[in-house]
């Protein structure tokens, strides 16, 4: 039988999209062997393999307006537009308490990816012992231009989405034939050059291939599609995607927006979701 992976994209808030799929996945009790996420795709995955449903939902739904968790005051009190300690200490030790036991008991492998600013391109770590590698959650999530770098495992690191923001050949490299693919954006997305490459010069002048990156990103994004299509049409992914657009933007504000993109990805999910048992009995 072949192994199968489960490759989760990021997109900010727009990950809530990907929390009703993985919801609806523990619901059916659809446990894959082996994860990779990056950004909100690695945020959403550490909840799937603590079986902890609903948990990812509620933290970007219940406080999308709340200050202390993201916004521009953080940006410049903090230096990050999200609230590290918010997000990294008092959610996961008091607001929505992490199940590490199950987490580490689960018997899945998760792999999270995030990009290496000085060298180029993705390192990905794999993630046994979470409470002790958190922080590359964190690299993983933390996006360009409003959060600094994160310094771990002697590389500066940020966003894993701007160097691989769909990490499938990582997958597949690491032994998966096959694998179910979790995408943020419809069918028929392409992703466009980016508007803002000057300031990337500036802020980042220091580390040209980390600019070099964020120049060639929405190349990298689109001729990963293509790559998810042909595995597609060869049968060897079945993808889910928005089957409508989500009409979101990467830091939504607006909550029922927010519920109505969980509510699709779980019922994208259960629409397929004899495709998806099947594909994995093959």
């Amino acid at each position: 039988m072949a192994q199968v992976g489960l490759v989760l994209e990021g997109g900010g808030l727009r990950g809530v999209y990907t929390a009703g799929v993985l919801d609806a996945f523990l619901e059916q009790n659809i446990k894959i062997p082996y994860v990779i996420g990056v950004s909100a795709g690695a945020c959403n995955a550490v909840s799937y393999l603590s079986n902890q449903k609903g948990r990812s939902a509620a933290i970007n739904i219940e406080h999308c307006n709340d200050p202390e968790y993201y916004g521009f005051r953080n940006l410049i009190t903090k230096g990050a537009i999200f609230n590290e300690d918010m997000l990294f200490r008092k959610m996961p030790e008091e607001l929505y308490p992490f199940d590490y036991d199950t987490y580490e008991s689960c018997g899945i492998k998760l792999m999270v990816g995030a990009t290496d600013c000085v060298n180029g391109g993705e390192v990905y770590y794999s993630m046994e012992g979470l409470k002790d590698k958190m922080v590359i959650v964190k690299a993983s999530s933390w996006l360009p231009y409003v959060s600094p770098m994160v310094e771990y495992d002697g590389k500066k690191l940020l966003d894993g989405g701007i160097a691989d923001p769909i990490p499938v050949r990582k997958s597949i490299a690491d032994g998966n034939d096959k694998n179910i693919i979790v995408l943020t954006q419809p069918q028929g997305y392409k992703k466009s050059p980016s508007s803002v490459i000057r300031l990337a010069k500036i802020k980042y002048r220091r580390f040209p291939k980390l600019i070099e990156m964020l120049k060639n990103r929405h190349e990298v994004y689109n001729q990963t599609l293509a790559f998810v299509d042909q595995l597609e049409a060869e049968g060897k992914a079945v993808v889910l995607r928005p089957s409508q657009s989500l009409g979101l933007s990467r830091l939504e504000k607006d909550a029922e927006k927010l519920k109505a993109a969980y509510r699709l990805g779980y019922a994208d999910a259960l629409e397929k979701i004899k495709v998806i048992q099947a594909f994995l009995e093959q």
